[in-house]
């Protein structure tokens, strides 16, 4: 079997690109969706009938994708190869009544998406992006990047126990962002974005609006080791799958044979609990799958057939050693930037990793040429979850969780070594070619 070339730092470089590309989860699909056009691959609609035709294909919903590879002589009992992600990031989003203000302050009422650091977007210069419905039905993308919006923090002679009892902000109060001076009227906001999307006057009937920094990701570092940037967490993994499946894709294009089905699933509402239509707790995958099988002829017992054989990668961010917090991480386990991939465990199933799926793991970073490194929180802190234990759940698939360890999770801007991109993608490129 033939292996696709490796990615390198070039891999990183169109991270940066995507990275600021993608400001939604919907600017995040439509730039995945893109390049998998360019390799071939072809959007089918939901409410068509499918057909078993081998080659490429992929579903859309809202902030959500599903992209699979049907290579040749695939049967309808074939297992799959998934590597799951999510496009959603914790941030700031538009309320239905944006248009806010006080003395002499025109401002946009937001609301709090996910667990962000509050801190982190304060004195930020921030854009506006989102998706917009309009009148006729149809829908719209929208992204204003450039700085327009800000919230600004309250100076140190207004508070002089800040550095020393740290900061503390009320969600509803102090995270409302000025955009302008002078009195707020209904309506402004929104015709502002009519006249920037050059539509006429009352085309907007519905709107997702959300904000993001419009400092663009960089190299950081004396020798440039490191990458700083907005919305790594998750989009850095969406990503790699995206690459992966192509370069898997192509690979199997010029003859190379694949035992399994590829297939890229990255959802939105993983940051709030993946419950809904677009999440990883709702049937959007379970649909795909199973469609796919039955498209090619299969039965009921062939989609069960399928899945028992199938293993999915839940690939996300997870923590880095802090440098200046070592005694929060596990005294044992300590991930380092540029490291390699993490294996994620957590034996309460706040991660859905056990001995035998690391064991495939490894296989794949063997394969791949790869070193991994494992990740297990502190016994005495709280641990996080992904959408790894709701589509083994939910599904009956196996899974494993895994990701790229950085630094500043849920920062409006993070860290990670500049390295660890392209080794997760060199990883689930082996992975996904079985």
């Amino acid at each position: 079997m033939s292996y696709p070339a490796r990615f390198d730092r070039g891999h990183t470089d169109d991270l940066m690109t995507f990275l600021a590309a993608s400001p939604t989860p919907y600017h995040a699909v439509a730039n995945a969706a893109e390049r998998l056009e360019k390799a071939g691959f072809r959007q089918v609609a939901e409410t068509d009938a499918w057909d078993g035709t081998s080659g490429g294909k992929f579903v859309l919903r809202g902030g959500a994708i599903v992209a699979w590879y049907v290579p040749e002589g695939a049967g309808p009992h074939t297992p799959f190869r998934i590597v799951g992600a999510h496009t959603d990031s914790p941030n700031l989003r538009v309320k239905p009544q944006p248009d806010t203000g006080a003395h002499g302050w025109r401002q946009v009422a937001v609301e709090i998406y996910g667990g962000p650091l509050l801190n982190s977007w304060l004195d930020r210069d921030l854009g506006l992006a989102g998706r917009l419905a309009l009148r006729d039905g149809s829908t719209r993308l929208v992204n204003i990047d450039r700085p327009l919006l800000r919230v600004p923090q309250l100076a140190v002679h207004l508070d002089r126990s800040v550095s020393t009892e740290g900061l503390k902000l009320d969600k509803q109060r102090h995270l409302q962002p000025v955009w302008g001076l002078g009195d707020a009227h209904e309506g402004d906001l929104i015709a502002f974005l009519e006249e920037e999307s050059g539509l006429q006057a009352g085309e907007i009937t519905g709107w997702d609006l959300m904000t993001h920094s419009v400092e663009p990701p960089a190299y950081l570092g004396r020798d440039k080791e490191l990458l700083a940037g907005p919305r790594m967490d998750n989009l850095l993994s969406v990503h790699a799958a995206t690459a992966a499946l192509v370069a898997v894709a192509t690979a199997a294009g010029t003859g190379s044979e694949l035992p399994y089905i590829p297939v890229l699933a990255a959802f939105d509402h993983e940051e709030n609990g993946s419950q809904s239509d677009t999440g990883a707790d709702g049937p959007l995958l379970g649909g795909v799958l199973e469609r796919s099988v039955f498209a090619r002829g299969g039965t009921y017992e062939d989609r069960a057939r399928s899945f028992a054989g199938t293993v999915c990668l839940s690939s996300d961010t997870g923590h880095a050693v802090h440098p200046n917090y070592a005694e929060r991480h596990d005294p044992t386990h300590h991930p380092r930037a540029n490291g390699g991939p993490i294996l994620k465990v957590n034996v309460n199933n706040r991660y859905a990793t056990d001995g035998a799926g690391r064991a495939v793991f490894a296989a794949a970073c063997e394969k791949a040429g790869v070193d991994f490194q494992s990740f297990v929180s502190n016994n005495s802190m709280p641990c996080g979850t992904t959408i790894g234990p709701i589509t083994a759940a939910r599904h009956g698939i196996k899974t494993i969780d895994i990701g790229v360890a950085i630094l500043s999770m849920h920062s409006v801007r993070e860290l990670c070594g500049a390295d660890d991109p392209f080794l997760l993608a060199n990883a689930l490129v082996a992975f996904l070619q079985g």
